[in-house]
């Protein structure tokens, strides 16, 4: 979208306006998302993200991160819409609810966030009260590793589908019992019409099989979760990528900038001797 800027002063100043007006706007839509996506790591917390391409498509968000090897994490969703959502998320390519090789389909098995509700699913869910949890670790022993799948391995991708406008049900009154029949009021929840909802992307080549992350099946741990009736709209609203890398890839890659990082009193390049200075060459003892 075009956006025009009056020039109400000459000059730079006139341009630094318009300059403005165009990054609010930049801002305004970044932060219109359906929901926000995040790894979680139980040591560090909230994974700091390095946004990438998203190849022109203003529903999709893309984004590195960096995994430290043998740490458990969680993906954190927050719903910023006032209506409910589901989210369907798959890890390494396989839907973290069934274990399915996912598509991001509206059919899947997903988790349902309430109004403005915020959730952080961290395991390959196993029961109805139990998960086993996500580390990250080398692609052989992956969960998807575990099935012969390494098409998305290293990738956390998360669809989001928009309830569709459901009509309030038909309610019938009996005089016998003088009481109204239709929908239940008990508070218990049903599983809806796409299935139980409880609660990638393209083929990576990289050089190396060591370069690649994964995420393992961990130990498991207590969850309860419960079904609830939901029906998501055809199309996902938005769609969120964030490729897991170890530190030393991400450097190679330049997603991160290494080249300050080493530590000036643990150099092992040197032999332990004082190096000549620059421009003075090397002599014979005498």
């Amino acid at each position: 979208m075009k956006r025009k800027c009056a020039r109400v002063l000459p000059g730079r100043q006139s341009l630094w306006m318009c300059s403005m007006v165009l990054l609010f706007a930049w801002t305004t839509a970044a932060s219109a998302a359906t929901v926000d996506v995040e790894l979680v790591s139980d040591r560090k917390g909230a994974l700091p993200l390095y946004r990438a391409g998203t190849a022109g498509r203003h529903d999709t968000y893309r984004a590195y991160v960096e995994a430290e090897k043998g740490e458990q994490y969680g993906v954190r969703i927050r719903n910023n819409t006032g209506r409910r959502v589901g989210v369907v998320v798959a890890v390494d390519g396989r839907n973290i609810i069934s274990g399915e090789k996912s598509h991001l389909r509206n059919n899947e098995r997903m988790y349902i966030l309430g109004p403005y509700e915020s959730e952080t699913y961290d395991g390959w869910r196993t029961a109805r009260d139990t998960i086993n949890r996500f580390y990250f670790t080398e692609p052989g022993d992956s969960y998807a590793g575990s099935f012969g799948d390494h098409s998305a391995m290293g990738v956390v991708a998360v669809a989001v589908y928009r309830e569709k406008d459901v009509p309030p049900p038909r309610s019938t009154y009996n005089r016998e019992k003088e009481e109204f029949r239709g929908e239940d009021r008990s508070g218990a929840r049903e599983p809806g019409p796409m299935g139980a909802q409880e609660g990638a992307a393209g083929k990576l080549a990289p050089e190396r099989s060591g370069d690649i992350a994964g995420t393992g099946f961990g130990d498991e741990k207590y969850s309860p979760s419960v079904r609830v009736r939901f029906a998501p709209e055809y199309r996902a609203a938005e769609r969120h990528f964030m490729k897991y890398e170890w530190r030393d890839t991400l450097c190679r890659k330049g997603v991160i900038d290494c080249r300050f990082t080493r530590n000036r009193f643990w150099d092992d390049a040197d032999d332990g001797y004082a190096p000549y200075p620059p421009g003075v060459r090397r002599g014979r003892f005498e």
